[in-house]
């Protein structure tokens, strides 16, 4: 997976290691990531979003400290074996997306919205193929492995 996939924003109030270190997990855990890929080089993503290559190696040795990825030597980083169970139950899962839910939840309440449409708006999106307006969105999606 190269540097194009993947999204920082310097404007957000989320720290920028952070933002990288919950895309790892969540690309790890829908499967975007295999076991043993490889991933951007330090530099490379630094380069890529205009940060500093020190905010990136504090992400990747956190992951590594959590055992979600290991460094190669020669090769970088590449994500780890899993260990235990294969995967991530449906409710870890949903825990690594708690954070942007909760950035939706304080725009909805600075824009004056109700729950209740939130949701729904919510449901309709998650349910609608991706438009054309998300280009974004489209290239992390990884296509189908061909079938043997």
């Amino acid at each position: 997976m190269d540097a194009s996939q993947w999204q920082v924003s310097v404007t957000s109030p989320v720290p920028i290691y952070r933002q990288i270190t919950e895309q790892v997990r969540r690309f790890v855990a829908a499967g975007q990531l295999q076991v043993g890929e490889r991933l951007p080089s330090v530099r490379a993503m630094a380069s890529r979003f205009g940060i500093n290559p020190m905010t990136v190696s504090r992400s990747y040795a956190a992951l590594c400290e959590e055992g979600v990825l290991l460094r190669r030597r020669g090769a970088g980083m590449v994500v780890a074996p899993r260990t235990g169970k294969a995967g991530l139950t449906a409710e870890a899962r949903l825990r690594l997306l708690e954070a942007k839910l909760q950035e939706v939840i304080l725009e909805a309440n600075d824009l004056g919205l109700a729950a209740g449409p939130v949701c729904e708006r919510l449901h309709a999106l998650f349910l609608s193929p991706l438009s054309p307006e998300a280009p974004a969105l489209r290239r992390r999606r990884r296509p189908a492995a061909p079938k043997a």
